[in-house]
């Protein structure tokens, strides 16, 4: 699930092609944004996409039931939160209890929660003056950046860091590199219990 650029979603097209998730594949992509370029990344490598809008339909209810109907119709086994910036409701998140991911872009718990996302949180850590960030994927529960937390990877700040330079090294160095981790983990354990 994507709202933006998508340079979560490649990088796990990356490790998919090269291999990395033998035990997965990703059939689909669901954007909330008709304009995201994550669309594009999804065409380009033959991923089937839908674009899911919550404003397009009259209650959060009836989003929730489109969003349900396309996982089932789709079997989804993992939902990857990937730039998603919009919140799934607790009844989404407690279907799929242990089955949602994401990547947020610090050491959780620092710099996270309602109001931290993007370039807020980078500007908050260099407020803050902390000399570690990082990167955390964890699984998603009804409280925002709450779910258990499942890989991290922490990111040197630099003298003379802005939250540009500090958001780019964070992807590259941790969110880039742990969230294709994270998903293969996920596969491989599903792939296990099947086998059983």
């Amino acid at each position: 699930m994507v709202s933006g650029g998508g340079t979560n979603l490649q990088a796990l097209i990356d490790a998919q092609e090269a291999g990395k998730n033998p035990n997965g594949r990703i059939v689909l992509v669901v954007s909330s944004s008709p304009k995201a370029y994550a669309l594009e990344r999804a065409a380009k490598h033959a991923i089937p996409s839908v674009v899911l809008r919550s404003r397009d339909f009259p209650t959060k209810d009836a989003y929730d039931d489109a969003l349900i109907a396309l996982m089932e119709e789709n079997k989804i086994d993992l939902i990857v939160l990937a730039g998603f910036l919009s919140i799934l409701s607790p009844r989404f998140t407690r279907k799929y209890d242990h089955q949602i991911l994401n990547v947020h872009p610090s050491l959780i718990p620092s710099f996270c929660g309602d109001g931290f996302y993007g370039l807020r949180v980078h500007q908050a850590a260099l407020d803050y003056g902390v000399k570690v960030t990082g990167a955390t994927v964890h699984f998603v529960n009804e409280i925002t950046d709450g779910g258990q937390i499942v890989l991290q990877k922490a990111v040197e700040v630099k003298e003379g860091d802005t939250p540009e330079t500090l958001q780019r090294r964070v992807m590259e160095e941790a969110e880039w590199e742990i969230l294709p981790k994270a998903v293969a983990m996920f596969c491989d354990q599903a792939a296990a219990k099947q086998s059983k």
